[in-house]
């Protein structure tokens, strides 16, 4: 109990305007001190601790009781925490419960996961990243809740269900609206480390958000070394896949594997399929360059020092053939991709990280702005719920 205590002594108030924390530093976690709400540009941005805010209200706390929501369903279990869609008693709105698993809890008696995507969710807002309203909590302090937004779909779920896929307006909305918020992520050196579509939520407005934060981390320049263990396989990028070559040692890289995990996902959107679906990391590095080629020192200058390369010497294969991937553009083809089209996810997949185009770049190419152009928001299509509890229901 104390332990748990004190770190609610950190978390500090339950709102996104209140919430404060301190988050004990590693290589992974950025700076040694960051509080919730604090700007990643910003070290002057004031850090407060000590103060006991976010308690039951036995503690006369600033948190909201979860008695205040009606658990509606269950949503999604995960290793960190459990997701309900509820109903908040008051004002009717449904959202979203996540119930933060203390089996996890380190030293400090809290998870370090479940705390690091605090910081960082509280201290982001944008309309295409998840929206973390508050904190509450139960009885007790092991019952802690993220009180988010709620999506009626995450997108993996939905393309399985689809009976058609989205058109290019379609495609290019989504794709607008995902750059335009890991652009706004990146710009606070925040990278996310795990985007792929079932991380990406959707609402029947037509509105996407990314999620799940709990791998994301704060990044500086120049870049540090961090675990080689993140980003789901298809979509891991390769200077993380080639660097490691399944040693498990600490890898230099930075917010180029969220774009090289977006340009997988651009190719899924259009597929319906995922576009680099290997078997393990071996599998994963040899369809990859079956697909761009293999890189060299003059495509990507130091990659045969990369450990993978000097393990696994690789078949040469020189040519780049995602065009063959996607037809082009005709009113008949579900997998069409405009020349534009084609060229951003080329730069968004370009093997070597330091050429590869940043988020904000991609927000500027001509693909964003040529016919058709990206559907608005009230125009999208809406679905059932996808939620397969909502789906039983």
């Amino acid at each position: 109990m104390r332990k748990n205590l004190e770190d609610f002594k950190r978390l500090g108030g339950g709102s996104a305007e209140t919430t404060e924390a301190v988050v004990d530093g590693s290589s992974d976690a950025g700076p040694s001190t960051l509080s919730l709400g604090e700007s990643a540009r910003d070290p002057a941005a004031p850090l407060q601790s000590g103060r006991i805010s976010c308690l039951p209200p036995i503690y006369r706390g600033r948190c909201r009781g979860v008695d205040k929501f009606e658990k509606i369903a269950k949503l999604d279990e995960g290793t960190y925490g459990v997701v309900y869609k509820a109903r908040e008693r008051d004002t009717g709105d449904i959202v979203a419960l996540k119930q933060i698993k203390m089996n996890h809890a380190g030293s400090e008696g809290f998870p370090p996961t479940a705390l690091r995507e605090l910081n960082i969710l509280l201290s982001l807002k944008h309309p295409h990243v998840i929206n973390t309203r508050e904190m509450v909590v139960g009885d007790t302090l092991d019952k802690i809740f993220m009180v988010m937004d709620f999506m009626e779909h995450d997108v993996k779920q939905l393309m399985a269900a689809m009976r058609s896929p989205f058109t290019e307006a379609e495609v290019k909305r989504l794709m607008l609206d995902l750059t335009s918020a890991l652009a706004y992520c990146h710009d606070r050196w925040v990278f996310h480390r795990d985007l792929k579509t079932s991380n990406l939520l959707m609402n029947n407005r037509g509105e996407v958000a990314i999620c799940d934060f709990g791998l994301a981390r704060y990044y500086h320049e120049p870049l540090k070394t961090y675990s080689p263990t993140v980003v789901t396989l298809w979509y891991r990028a390769p200077e993380v896949l080639l660097a490691d070559g399944g040693r498990g040692e600490k890898t230099t890289y930075g917010p180029a594997v969220d774009v090289w995990s977006l340009g997988c996902i651009f190719a899924e959107l259009v597929l319906r399929a995922p576009l680099l679906n290997g078997q393990g990391e071996i599998d994963q590095v040899k369809r990859i360059f079956e697909l761009l080629g293999t890189p060299d020192e003059e495509t990507w200058p130091g990659c045969t020092a990369l450990h993978f390369l000097r393990k696994y010497p690789q078949r040469r294969q020189p040519f780049n053939r995602l065009r063959d991937k996607f037809k082009r553009a005709t009113f008949t083809s579900a997998t069409a991709l405009s020349e534009a089209g084609l060229d951003l996810m080329l730069k968004m997949l370009t093997l070597d990280p330091n050429q590869r185009l940043s988020a904000s770049e991609a927000l500027k190419h001509p693909y964003f702005r040529e016919e058709p152009p990206p559907k608005p928001h009230h125009l999208m299509p809406t679905f059932p719920s996808t939620h397969r509890s909502d789906a039983r229901r």
